[in-house]
């Protein structure tokens, strides 16, 4: 039985400066051999890897007629790359426009029609990518984990917290570069206060939802400046391609959507709906309205 109905799926992989990635790539089932149509590549939330919101969301978009890519980044699931379960967002950005020039080469894809949609963090990678590379021709964005300055230390413990993350993550860094060795914590835990998200997050502790045996649950302690200085907001003005935004109060950081939003001189929206942030990534039927909303998104723009 295929667990993705009417879907056909191909494991791929695909070079980014340098680096051979993994991915999936779903296929509607009824394409026409030799069609050229629009394609997606999906972005999941920091720290995952494609078996987990990407892999659902890009089988989900191939059940509703468009082609779609999710893909495991450097260092992450089974892509090559080290450090390993380092999140960097530029080296993510670059993977994202690796994964569009992938796309471009497919003959399943028209290459002047390709999308972007991103979960949570995965969000802000696509939107900046978005405003560096034109091929990206329109984004979809999911509960959107999107913070700036101010609201990265509303987020982790005012200035306080944010020096106390940077300072570890420094001392990390030079450890690596020197040694070699990368020092790591949970990604996810209810019990572990280092934790880069520490309580009770259910979808990446519970193994029937996110906690995959393709997850490592683990976090460079390195990637905290990185993280913590990313500012995706401040792009939006650049942004060019038509962008759909989809969050709900309840969910992550809604005023970061507010903000990006606000901030767009795209053609843009910005629609509201109900659900915790975890909604988002496995629930039904939040995940169906996200899809819905999402084809339909592409459907006018792509």
């Amino acid at each position: 039985m295929n667990p993705n109905g009417d879907v056909r799926v191909e494991g791929v992989a695909l070079p980014s400066e340098g680096v051979e990635l993994r991915g999936d790539l779903y296929l509607p089932a009824a394409q026409s051999a030799g069609e050229a149509s629009p394609a997606v590549l999906v972005a999941g939330s920091w720290l995952t890897v494609k078996e987990q919101m990407a892999g659902r969301y890009a089988a989900g978009l191939a059940r509703r007629g468009l082609t779609a890519l999710a893909f495991d980044f450097r260092g992450y699931g089974t892509s090559k790359g080290d450090p390993r379960d380092f999140e960097s967002p530029e080296r993510k950005i670059a993977d994202i426009s690796s994964a569009v020039e992938y796309l471009k080469t497919r003959p399943e894809v028209d290459a002047a029609r390709i999308g972007a949609l991103g979960i949570c963090a995965g969000a802000g990678y696509v939107a900046v990518a978005g405003s560096r590379d034109p091929e990206i021709r329109s984004v979809a964005m999911v509960a959107p984990w999107l913070h700036d300055r101010t609201l990265v230390q509303d987020i982790y413990g005012g200035p306080d917290g944010i020096r106390e993350r940077m300072t570890l993550g420094e001392a990390a860094r030079a450890k690596y570069e020197t040694a070699g060795e990368v020092d790591y914590i949970p990604a996810a835990s209810d019990t572990d206060e280092r934790a880069a998200m520490y309580g009770p997050f259910d979808y990446y502790l519970n193994a029937d939802r996110g906690a995959v045996p393709q997850w490592g649950n683990r976090f460079a302690v390195m990637s905290w400046p990185q993280w913590l200085t990313f500012d995706p907001i401040a792009i939006a003005p650049r942004c060019t391609a038509p962008t759909f935004m989809l969050h709900s109060p309840d969910a992550a950081v809604p005023d970061g959507a507010r903000r990006f939003h606000e901030a767009l001189t795209a053609p843009k929206e910005l629609q509201w709906t109900t659900g915790t942030q975890f909604d988002f990534y496995d629930q039904e039927p939040t995940v169906a309205r996200a899809l819905d909303s999402a084809r339909a998104h592409f459907e006018r723009t792509l």
